[in-house]
């Protein structure tokens, strides 16, 4: 198994990662790391140990062919929330670090929430929040890097909220013409949502083009 130094910020080939896609152990969550591991379509996944992934398949939604579940499109236009935009990232990436139903325990460690607020105060990670009236109900954060967003983690304390800020999300991400749109691993939730599965080298083809996009978030 590679192990990273603090001091070094290479990452090894993604053919050494392992069936899993588990690539490398050790080094940082620094903000050059990270920003260096999503150029290379690699991702933090767990603390205790640190963790580097690179699966194979990866998971993307389609920004441009994306259309919410007819069972959404109702409450879409009808909803009584407002959504906002970096408006309150802390709050977005500690919320869906607490246990929720069938979630007894998260990967978003205290490190992790450390790392991911200093990447919003530099500019590279953003977030989706849906409020009703004053209170935080649901809500996505991510990184934004040219025109590739790798969405990190939803929550929602309302039906669907969650839901719907990655549908916000996504119509702002087509509004920007942002290329990729990475979920990383498919989960049922995504899958249900739409997310597909790509083979890692197409993957990284398209993260490629998606760093020369002249989209900015």
């Amino acid at each position: 198994m590679n192990i990273l130094r603090p001091d070094n910020l290479t990452f090894p080939d993604h053919h050494a990662a392992n069936r899993d896609g588990l690539l490398a152990l050790g080094g940082d969550l620094s903000v050059p790391r990270l920003l260096l591991a999503y150029r290379s379509g690699i991702f933090p996944w767990t603390d205790d140990p640190l963790t580097w992934w690179s699966p194979d398949p990866r998971a993307i939604f389609e920004i441009d062919k994306f259309r919410p579940p007819r069972r959404l499109e109702s409450k879409l236009r009808h909803h009584p929330y407002r959504l906002t935009f970096d408006a309150d990232f802390e709050s977005v990436i500690h919320a869906c670090s607490e246990p929720a139903e069938g979630r007894e325990s998260t990967w978003i460690s205290p490190r992790f929430i450390a790392a991911y607020v200093n990447l919003h105060r530099q500019g590279h990670a953003h977030s989706v929040e849906v409020w009703r009236d004053q209170t935080l109900v649901g809500g996505i954060y991510g990184i934004a890097i040219a025109g590739f967003f790798a969405g990190e983690s939803m929550f929602h304390r309302e039906t669907d909220t969650s839901k719907i800020a990655l549908c916000r999300l996504i119509d702002y991400l087509r509004e920007k013409r942002f290329e990729l749109f990475d979920t990383q691993v498919l989960s049922p939730l995504t899958a249900r949502l739409g997310a597909i599965e790509i083979r890692r080298v197409d993957y990284l083809d398209r993260l490629a083009r998606a760093l020369k996009s002249s989209a900015r978030w």
